[in-house]
Order: structure tokens, then sequence, then C-alpha cells
């Protein structure tokens, strides 16, 4: 027989991805880190309450962060040994004053194929062209709403315009695609999924859907998560031609489009389904340590060994150990958000946003194990005057509420006690406060509106055929109090500084638990306000829910605690006592 010797001559062209690679950036699983996260500032000129407290972070004196030689030293070395491409991050790098110089250095290195920023974008469009002549590659913007109200209440600062001017301005230059970075919390901003897909569709930019990611500080919490399969079966539901992409070996993101749109989807599934196994990526924070993952909680200061005058080689040894320490995969998300770990910024010093800040109150309501997420809106005084109500959905362990237990008061009956809107002669009178010092005054009040399991569902579900009935009733609480004074003769009209109404709903008792605050400042308290918020939330949930039974009780409406006032008033729940 013939047999017949079929050659192939491959021809190889010589590439960086067959070159050896540096084995002091290829850890124990054969990982070569090649992209290196650069964080130029701890600081924030905005506060967004997935990342950090409204009153800030305690900053790292500045004599310990990273200069700007020492930056670009170590960049210089990182591509020497193959890193080519390095992203610029913070707090927000484009308030450092000389990012411009950073940039421009950088493009100056053998090796480094990309620059990248990411950026909150409040500042994007004033500086982009001068980023983009300095040599600025690529652009990710950080945006969580598309509803300026909630945006502003998600980062505590004013800002939407110039952040969407930002991204316009990008596409203006041409960089394709613009990538917009979007941390998806239940309750917060799920709802507009659909509408960030839908900026695909005529825009070059892709909109990446990140799982909300616990670091020591931010308050995770797994019930407040949206997965990646939850995010892409409400996007198929839409668009049931959504077709995956092919993705590089060291994407991060699972991509998508929609046929015929402009641009593209992705899916960063850090705590579903984990990309370990191909990361490429180091991390140095703004105080020097060089970070080999961003969940773990080891770190190796190069600042300390740069400023002892170590030469690259010894540089080199220390980056090499680190990265040969560097794990397979990061802890499962629930060892996760038990370890001290911190992103690119510090994290210390938090407070209690509500003893500190007039526009966020935050409500602590008890939760048993076991018990189902709850909704709880919270309104800020000037958010509420341009007609935008936050709602979000939040699930947290608390011990202990005064606000929603039976109780009793902690204050001794005086036989004493006279009533003050009457006269001499028992006439109604109204109580002259002229002469008492204005003060912050803060009252809370609640109440509880029993329903049947079936207007319960409805109601938990926003399924009724009214509408949504907390949005409403919070609402409707909101503009209550601040009609107390005209719906109760004697009551002072006060302008108030905040009110807020929140809902714990109680999967048990099929109870929607209402717990009204007000504060101003003035002469008088606002008990009455409370009281009037919490009364009026209950009959408008009453209102929204008849339709379906008028087996509902509203129960329970009392004051829980005033403060700022001559005398002050806590309700000690039994299990306090």
């Amino acid at each position: 027989y013939t047999s017949w010797l079929k050659v192939k001559v491959i021809v190889v062209l010589r590439d960086d991805s067959i070159l050896p690679f540096s084995a002091f950036l290829t850890d124990n699983f054969g990982r070569r880190h090649n992209y290196l996260r650069i964080s130029l500032t701890e600081k924030c000129n905005f506060r967004c309450q997935y990342c950090m407290p409204e009153e800030g972070v305690k900053l790292t004196p500045r004599g310990q962060l990273l200069s700007t030689s020492e930056v670009l030293t170590l960049a210089r070395l990182f591509v020497q040994e193959g890193v080519d491409k390095i992203r610029l991050t913070g707090g927000e790098p484009l308030i450092r004053p000389d990012v411009l110089h950073i940039i421009t250095q950088l493009r100056k290195l053998e090796g480094l194929k990309t620059i990248a920023v990411t950026t909150n974008g409040m500042n994007l469009a004033r500086l982009l062209p001068n980023l983009k002549e300095a040599g600025l590659d690529l652009i990710n913007i950080s945006l969580d709403s598309l509803v300026p109200a909630k945006f502003e209440f998600i980062v505590r600062r004013k800002g939407f315009h110039k952040v969407m001017e930002g991204i316009e301005k990008a596409i203006e230059l041409g960089y394709s695609p613009v990538k917009i970075n979007c941390v998806v919390m239940r309750g917060l901003n799920e709802d507009e999924l659909l509408d960030f897909a839908a900026l695909t569709e005529k825009k070059p930019l892709e909109v990446r859907f990140i799982e909300y990611m616990p670091f020591d500080g931010n308050k995770w919490n797994f019930k407040k998560m949206v997965s990646y399969q939850e995010m892409l079966d409400r996007i198929r539901q839409k668009w049931p031609d959504l077709e995956m992409l092919q993705a590089g070996q060291t994407d991060t993101a699972k991509t998508f489009k929609v046929p015929g749109f402009k641009g593209q989807l992705g899916f960063i599934t850090s705590m579903s389904d984990h990309f370990c196994g191909s990361c490429n990526r180091l991390r140095i924070t703004a105080d020097g340590n060089l970070k080999v993952c961003l969940f773990g909680n080891s770190e190796v200061s190069l600042r300390d060994v740069l400023r002892s005058g170590a030469s690259d080689e010894e540089l080199l040894q220390i980056i090499g150990a680190a990265v040969g320490r560097k794990k397979k995969q990061h802890a499962g998300m629930f060892s996760i958000s038990q370890m001290k770990n911190r992103p690119m910024i510090l994290i210390v010093g938090l407070r209690n946003a509500q003893a500190r800040s007039p526009n966020v109150l935050t409500s602590h309501v008890p939760r048993t194990p076991g018990a189902p997420v709850f909704c709880t809106l919270l309104i800020d005084a000037k958010i509420n005057q341009r007609n935008h109500p936050v709602r979000f959905c939040h699930s947290q362990n608390s011990s202990k509420d005064a606000s929603c237990k039976e109780s009793e008061s902690n204050q001794t009956t005086d036989l004493k006690a006279q009533l003050t809107h009457t006269d001499a002669q028992g006439r109604a009178a109204m109580v002259d406060v002229g002469g008492k010092l204005p003060t912050c005054r803060t009252a809370i009040a609640c109440a509880t509106v029993s329903l049947g399991p079936t207007a319960f569902r409805l109601l938990r579900d926003n399924q009724l055929a009214k509408g949504d009935a907390l949005t409403v009733a919070q609402l409707a609480g909101i503009m209550a109090s601040k009609q107390t004074s005209t719906l109760i003769p004697l009551c002072h009209p006060l302008p108030l500084d905040h009110t807020s109404v929140t809902f714990h709903l109680d999967e048990l008792l099929n109870a929607v638990i209402i717990t009204a605050t007000c504060r101003t400042t003035g002469r008088t308290g606002v008990e009455m306000e409370a009281l009037t918020a919490a009364s009026v939330t209950a009959l408008t949930v009453y209102d929204m829910c008849k339709a379906v039974s008028h087996d509902i009780i509203i129960t329970d409406i009392k004051l829980v605690s005033k403060t700022g006032g001559k005398k002050d008033f806590h309700r000690h729940s039994k299990q306090e006592e």
C-alpha cells in the first residue's frame, strides 16, 4: 500500500505572550501577573455608601503615601519585569494634582501597552482632553444609578450631571468602549438593570454589573448581593436573544451583547463565580503596600523597602516572595465578609451616620435568624422636596431596638404634673415658647399595621392593584409630618430639618412596623410630628391594602424617644429591662 506523509509547516511569530516571563511576577500556580493597579490617593470627593462612611476615612499622613517619584520607580520596575498594563485607581485618582504628569511619565516606559484609569467621573469632562494627550488609553467610570436623586443618595454628593457629561466627553474623544462600572445592590439599584443595559443600544459603552463585594467597614450582607445569574436572567427576559461574547483568558468580566446594539454588557462575578484561576492582577495601595489579592488581607510594604535604599533586585525579591505566597483562590464570600480587609482605601472610624448627619438616617431593626430581608425607605428632606423618594432593601442584625418593641416608660409618674395646653381657667391655650432657646430636637415614633397573609404578601412583593404601597405610605407620612400644626390646633408650626419613614416587614406576624423620625432646630419638640407621620403612614398602608382585606388592625402607635428638650425620653424595651 502507499502512504502519504503530509507535512505542515507552521511559522510562529515571536510574541510577548511566548517570551519567558518574570519569575518574580509568576506565582506557584503558573499565573503571570502582567496587570498592575496603582492607587494614587486615598481621598475621594464622593462618599459612596458601599465604600466608606459619610464622614470619610481616616487618611494616612501625607508623608506615608507614595510620592510621585516612588510611584514611577515602582511602575518602571514592574514594567521591566513584564507588566504591560497599569490602571490608576484611588480613592479618586483624578483629584491627585500630578495625575497628568504621572500618566505622561508612564507613557515613556518601554513595554507598557495600556494605561487605564478608574474614576467616579466627577472631574472627567474637564480633564479628559489633557488626559488623552498625556497618553490615557482606557477609562472606567463608576456609576450606580441613572436617577439623579438616587445617585446623590448613594454617593452622598451632588454631581450626577457632571458624571454624565464625562461619559459623553469620553465617547466624543473616541474612547471605545467606555466602561461603566455599576455595583448592584438589592433594593437599591437592581431595579435599574434594564435601564443600564439600554444605554448600550446607541452608545459604545460596556456597562459592567459588579456583584456587591464585602470589605471591612462596608456592612456587606449576603442578602444585599444580586448574583450574576439573577441579573442575567432579568436582562434576558427583556432581550431573550442576548448572546455571550468570547472572553480573553484573563478577562474578569463575562461579556454579552444584544444583537444590533452598539455597546455590550459585562458581569464581574467575584462572589458567585470567581475567576481566580486566571488572575493576572497585582495592586499597590496609596501608602505603598503590595496586595496580591483584592480579597486577601496580607500586604507587604514596598514603600518601606524603597525608602530604606534597597536595590531593584532586593525589591524584586520582596515582590517575588509576596507573589509566591498568593493563594490558589480567595476565600468564599461568607468567609471574606468576616475578614479584616481593606479595599484600596483604608476604611476606619465608622460612626453612626444618624448621629452625624442631617441628610442620612439609618434604622436598626431587630431581625431573628432566618427572618427575611426587610424593606427600608429613607428620605432626605431635600430629596423629598424634589419628589424623588429613594427605596432600598437591607438586612442587618441588631439585638435590640427601642423603636419597635412593646415597652414601658422610663419616667416615673409626676403626681403634681400640670397640663401645659390649658390656662388657669382650664381653657385650651397654646404654650408660649418664645423665651426658650432653639436646640436640635429629635423624636421617633412607631406604629404597627397587622395585615392578613394575602395582603401582606401582595404588599411585600409590590403586587397590589393600587401600586407601590410602601412608597406611597412613606410619602404620605413625610407630608403629614409637615402638616401637623394644621391638623392639631395647638401644635406650633415647625420647620423640619429632616423626616424619615422606615418599614420593617414582619413575615411571622404578617405585619408592617413603621418607624417615623423627625428632627428640627427649634424651641419646641417634634414628637407630635413623628406621631403624626407614623399614624398617617399606617392609615395609608390600610388604604392601599383595603381592597384585598378589611381585616387590618392598626396598633401600637407610640412615642419611642425624644431628645433635645428640657427632658429627654427613651422608651425601654422589655428585653433591655
